[in-house]
């Protein structure tokens, strides 16, 4: 999963700090801060590990797969918040859109906690709203050509985001089908961590 699924299976605002931290930290260095910041890194490895695992998700991967191979989970998880920025049985739009909103406020609220690298990204997704528009194909466009800009052995030139546009009904429908066991999931892996206070 991405940036908006990882901030929207969240329970707390400590938990969307370490949803977020999770990809700019060493293992070794997680238990260096407060309880529900470390509580959000342990729901990204659930999420990461579940969504890895889970058979839909291996579907969803031959969209892309002949493109580039083991990057397919990589756009699989930028498809996804595409899918879920559009879902309104679970928010509104003015909702999706509040959402994004805390979220950068929680971030900058927290930005001790955040590295240089993270804070510079930051700027960059609260200025272009990121989080709200995934809904948007434009959106997700930025996002497949970023994944491709940082991968080192990919052609900067794939047609990934026609892959997206082409396969779009095939996405929608693994969405349909992996989202609710992964919300029932992190639901119960939260509330096993509320169980450890």
């Amino acid at each position: 999963m991405n940036f908006l699924a990882h901030s929207f299976l969240t329970f707390n605002d400590g938990q969307i700090v370490g949803q977020f931290l999770e990809d700019f930290i060493r293992n070794s260095e997680r238990y260096d801060f407060p309880k529900d910041i470390q509580d959000g890194i342990t729901l990204h490895r659930a999420i990461d590990t579940f969504t890895d695992s889970h058979p839909t998700i291996h579907e969803a991967k031959k969209v892309f797969s002949p493109l580039v191979r083991l990057y397919a989970g990589a756009f699989i998880d930028v498809s996804m918040d595409y899918f879920l920025a559009t879902d309104f049985s679970l928010n509104s739009l003015e909702g999706w859109k509040k959402h994004s909103m805390n979220v950068y406020r929680v971030l900058n609220e927290n930005e001790q906690f955040l590295s240089e690298n993270f804070k510079r990204m930051l700027v960059k997704m609260e200025h272009d709203d990121w989080l709200f528009n995934y809904r948007e194909d434009w959106g997700i466009k930025f996002s497949i050509q970023n994944v491709l800009n940082k991968a080192k052995y990919l052609d900067k030139d794939l047609p990934v985001f026609q892959a997206f546009l082409d396969n779009k009904d095939v996405l929608q429908k693994c969405y349909n089908d992996f989202f609710p066991d992964l919300l029932a999931h992190v639901k119960a892996e939260n509330a096993l961590l509320q169980l450890q206070k």
